[in-house]
């Protein structure tokens, strides 16, 4: 006989009850011992990003070798307040990455118009025949500057390219002096005021100091950099985008490229060195835009922007927007312009100049045998991809054997500067020949306070030592300013 123990109903189901609750716990239990696990993993595996290591920013440029730059420590933060007559900005100008610098109406019937600056016919008092700076292309390098313009960002690179290209050092010195007297000379609101075009020469004092890899986080000439582009942006609010000092004066044509073409490669140093400046991007896209709403239809573009049959369209006025287009090209910003793109007016554009060039590789002003402008010519298609061409190198034979520099005697420092940007491109013996007899006596013109008198028989009306100044510092940056293979 056997007994059973036997629990009753109740009791059972107490017990399930027990169990599950037990389950239930243990899974629980379990489920918080692993995340807790997780946590403490997760926590491990980031301890290799808290160290302070030191960060090194390298970059390989088209046609040097690589090298490696530390960036230096910041030393000053940029904070301004821009003012602006039409809005009120939210002005912070702030550089969280330090930069590794060394330290932008009425139509007229013209119709047979003078090349002397001061009839009203060109810039301003008599902007003539044709300068202007090359916005080179290239891949992105290191910093995300083109790789074209990275050689301009140290002191060491700028060095090294004046030896390269056949320079003196010593013009390094001489580009700072000019800086340092142009930062003595700025007006109070930013700009400077010379031949009555305070837009114009504002843009190309900016464009010397962006020449050199200055900005607005620069030790030295930052706040003098910050305030030209100020100026300029709050210019182009006051004028709903037009950058211009008198939109009366037909002339401005050439005020409102100059400033589009500093602000554009503005624009791009400041982005790849985290600086943020308020209304800076819109103020580029607005100016682009609005060069190429305005094109005339044969492909160039005219006084006052005038669309109409008549207009007067030359190759001055052209090349200037074709160097304003490329620098806004450069900043990879999106231009909503015309359907057919920037790429397409550009090539327009060209064709255009192609018009006004004749079979010996000479530019005229408004066809193809009046009144050279083969420097502009050329540095615009080398800028465009036209480089290469039987006809820009038959320009560039031309210059050579044509276009002969005395600064004392007849320094035309328009023509010059864009012939120097196009025989340092076109490199071999016609860079080492310009080279020689042009840029060292152009150094040696240099006054003791940094600047350049109005040269010889100044051309094109040149009537002020500040655009002298401007013009010869951009000469004397090409060595660096933009690689020649770009």
């Amino acid at each position: 006989m056997s007994l059973h123990a036997q629990l009753s109903p109740e009791a059972q189901a107490k017990l399930a009850v027990q169990k599950r609750n037990s389950t239930i716990s243990a899974i629980i239990i379990s489920l918080l011992v692993c995340t807790l696990l997780g946590v403490i993993l997760w926590i491990i595996a980031l301890t290799p990003f808290f160290k302070n290591n030191e960060e090194t920013v390298s970059y390989s440029a088209a046609s040097d070798s690589d090298q490696e730059i530390t960036k230096p420590e910041m030393t000053n933060q940029v904070e301004n307040k821009p003012s602006s007559p039409s809005s009120s900005m939210s002005k912070v100008i702030a550089a969280n990455t330090p930069s590794p610098t060394a330290v932008p109406v009425p139509e007229i019937t013209v119709t047979e118009p003078s090349l002397d600056f001061g009839d009203g016919d060109d810039f301003g008092d008599g902007w003539g025949d044709g300068a202007g700076a090359g916005a080179g292309s290239g891949s992105s390098g290191g910093f995300g500057i083109p790789a074209s313009m990275q050689k301009r960002c140290t002191e060491a690179d700028r060095r090294q390219r004046l030896s390269k290209e056949g320079g003196k050092p010593e013009f390094e010195d001489q580009v700072v002096a000019a800086l340092r007297w142009l930062q003595k000379t700025q007006k109070a609101d930013g700009s400077w005021n010379a031949q009555g075009k305070p837009v114009a020469m504002t843009g190309l004092a900016l464009l010397a100091y962006l020449g050199h890899c200055e900005t607005p986080a620069s030790p030295e000439f930052g706040e003098t950099v910050q305030k030209a582009i100020v100026y300029l942006i709050n210019k182009s609010q006051a004028n709903e985008g037009k950058l211009g000092s008198n939109l009366a004066d037909r002339s401005w044509c050439y005020e409102h490229p100059i400033a589009t073409y500093a602000l554009a490669e503005a624009y791009t140093l400041c982005k790849e060195f985290k600086i943020s400046i308020p209304n800076l991007e819109e103020t580029v896209i607005t100016a682009g835009n609005f060069i190429m709403r305005n094109q005339h239809e044969n492909g160039g573009w005219g006084y006052a922007y005038a669309v109409s049959e008549d207009a007067h369209v030359d190759t001055s006025v052209t090349c200037w927007q074709l160097q304003a287009l490329k620098a806004c090209k450069m900043t990879k910003l999106e231009f909503e312009g015309l359907e057919k793109g920037l790429e397409k007016v550009a090539k327009d554009g060209i064709k255009y100049l192609e018009f006004c060039t004749n079979k010996q590789g000479f530019m005229g002003y408004n066809n193809a045998s009046r009144d050279a402008l083969t420097g502009g010519g050329a540095l615009c298609y080398q800028q465009w991809g036209k480089g290469n061409r039987s006809v820009t190198r038959k320009m560039i034979k031309w210059i050579n054997e044509k276009n002969d520099f005395d600064y004392k005697v007849h320094g035309d420092l328009y023509d010059h500067y864009y012939s120097s940007q196009a025989m340092i491109n076109a490199q071999g013996r016609a860079w080492a020949k310009y080279n020689e007899k042009t840029m060292f006596n152009l150094a040696e013109a240099q006054e003791k306070d940094g600047s350049w008198k109005i040269p010889g028989a100044a051309a094109h009306g040149m009537n002020s030592v500040h655009y002298a100044t401007c013009l010869s510092v951009l000469m004397l940056e090409v060595y660096y300013r933009f690689l020649p293979s770009s």
